[in-house]
C-alpha cells in the first residue's frame, strides 16, 4: 500500500505514495480528525474543496460508544454514515482508554473501562477493537496498545511494551482471520511503544516490524514530555522501522513538530490541535500564530494575508473576525477552524514540494521559526 518515491540526502525525510480502495495519499500528509464522524465545526465538502485533507480520522473508542456498532453496521460503515468518500484511518482508541486511569482496569485479556458518558461498564480487547473497525470500514485500522504515560519508570514501560506487543499479535490474527464487510480493502498499522527508553524503543521497533504490518506507528510520544525528548526518540525509532511502510506518528503536534518530525523521518500525522485552539482563538499562518482575541486586532481593519487560499486570510478583516470569536459565534469557530486545517494541508503540500525540487533541507528550519513567531 505504501511506495517510497524520494529520500531527501541531506535529512530523513521521505517523499511517498499511499494507496487505497477510497484514494491515493500523498506523504507526508497531516490527517484532520474527526473523532465522532465529523471534523469539528467544519463540513464534509469544505473538507474536500477548501482544506483539500486527503484523508481524515476517526476514533474507536468514541464511535463505539455512540452512535454504536450496531447502527454503524446498519448505516453502511463509517464512509456512508458521515458522506466521506476520501481514506478513513481508526484509532483503536487504546489512548481514550488508557487516558481514564481512574476508570479501567487493565488485564492480559484486554481492558475493562467505565464510559465517560455514563459510568456503564465495558471491555475492549485485541479482538474487539479489530471487529469494530471491521464494522467501521476504516481503510487504515490501528491495533489496540497501551499507552505509557510520561514519566514512567523503565519496569512500567517495559512491562507496557511487551503487552503491546502480545496484543498486536492478537490483532493481526483476528484482522487475518476476518474479512471487510463493505467490498473495500483495509489495512493493519502496527504501534511501537517504549516510552523515552530508546533500548525499549528499539526493542518495540523490531517486534512491531517482525509482525509485519501493512504501516508502522509511533506512539507514546506527546504525552507530556519536552518537545527536544520528542524529537530525539522519533529520530531513534526511524531507524529501526522498515524503510518501505508508512511511518505515522501518532498525535502530533503544532506546525514546527511536523516539520521535525518529517525530517526524522515521519510520512503521517493527525492531531486535534487545529480546530481546538482555533475554538479558543489561535489561528496557524504563514507567518506565525494568531491570537484573535488579542485587542490589538480590533481595529484591523484589513485582512492577514490577501494571497493565502483562505476566507479567513483573503476576505475577512481581522476585525472583523475578533469581533466574532470575542463574541463566541460559531462562524468564527468555523472560519478559525478552516483557516488552521487548510494551513496545515498546505504545509504539507510545500513539504512534497520541497521534497520534489530537492531543497527541503535549506527550507524546513527557516519555515519551523517563522511559524513558530507569535504576531
Amino acid at each position: 500500500m505504501f511506495q517510497l518515491l524520494k529520500n531527501d540526502p541531506k535529512t530523513k525525510a521521505r517523499l511517498g505514495r499511499l494507496t487505497t480502495d477510497h484514494g491515493t495519499i500523498e506523504t507526508p500528509i497531516f490527517m484532520p480528525v474527526g473523532t465522532l464522524a465529523t471534523v469539528k465545526a467544519v463540513e464534509q465538502q469544505q473538507l474536500k474543496d477548501q482544506v483539500k485533507a486527503q484523508i481524515i480520522l476517526g476514533n474507536t473508542y468514541h464511535l463505539y460508544l455512540r452512535p454504536g456498532n450496531g447502527i454503524m453496521r446498519e448505516a453502511g460503515g463509517l464512509h456512508q454514515f458521515m458522506k466521506w468518500d476520501k481514506p478513513i484511518l481508526t484509532d483503536s482508541g487504546g489512548y481514550q482508554v488508557f487516558s481514564l486511569s481512574d476508570n479501567r482496569k487493565l488485564e492480559e485479556r484486554g481492558v475493562t473501562f467505565k464510559s465517560h458518558l455514563d459510568g456503564s461498564k465495558h471491555q475492549f480487547t485485541p479482538e474487539s477493537v479489530i471487529e469494530t473497525e471491521r464494522i467501521l470500514g476504516s481503510d487504515i485500522m490501528m491495533v489496540l496498545d497501551e499507552c505509557p504515560p510520561y514519566p514512567s519508570t523503565y519496569e512500567y514501560a517495559l512491562n507496557s511494551m511487551h503487552l503491546t506487543h502480545r496484543w498486536a499479535a492478537r490483532c493481526k490474527k483476528a484482522f487475518d482471520e476476518s474479512e471487510p464487510l463493505y467490498g473495500h480493502r483495509q489495512f493493519l498499522f502496527g504501534i511501537a511503544q517504549g516510552s523515552t527508553y530508546k533500548d525499549l524503543r528499539n526493542a518495540s521497533a523490531e517486534a512491531i516490524a517482525a509482525l509485519d504490518f501493512d504501516g508502522n506507528a509511533i506512539g507514546g510520544l506527546s504525552v507530556g514530555e519536552p518537545n527536544e525528548l520528542m524529537y530525539e526518540m522519533t529520530d531513534h525509532i526511524t531507524d529501526y522501522l522498515p524503510p518501505h511502510k508508512a511511518r505515522y506518528l501518532m498525535g502530533v503536534g503544532t506546525p514546527a513538530d511536523l516539520l521535525n518530525g518529517v525530517a526524522r523521518g515521519v510520512d503521517m500525522f493527525d492531531c486535534v490541535m487545529p480546530t481546538r485552539n482555533a475554538r479558543n482563538g489561535t489561528v496557524f499562518t504563514r507567518n506565525g500564530i494568531v491570537n484573535l482575541r488579542n485587542a490589538k486586532w480590533k481595529n484591523h481593519h484589513k485582512p492577514l494575508d490577501e494571497d493565502f487560499p483562505s476566507d479567513f486570510c483573503s476576505k475577512y478583516t481581522m476585525a472583523y473576525l475578533h469581533h466574532l470569536v470575542r463574541c463566541n459565534e460559531i462562524l468564527g469557530m468555523t472560519l478559525a477552524s478552516l483557516q488552521n486545517l487548510t494551513f496545515y494541508l498546505w504545509l504539507m503540500e510545500e513539504v512534497r514540494r520541497n521534497l520534489a525540487e530537492g531543497t527541503f533541507a535549506d527550507w524546513y528550519l527557516p519555515m519551523i521559526e517563522k511559524v513558530k513567531t507569535r504576531l
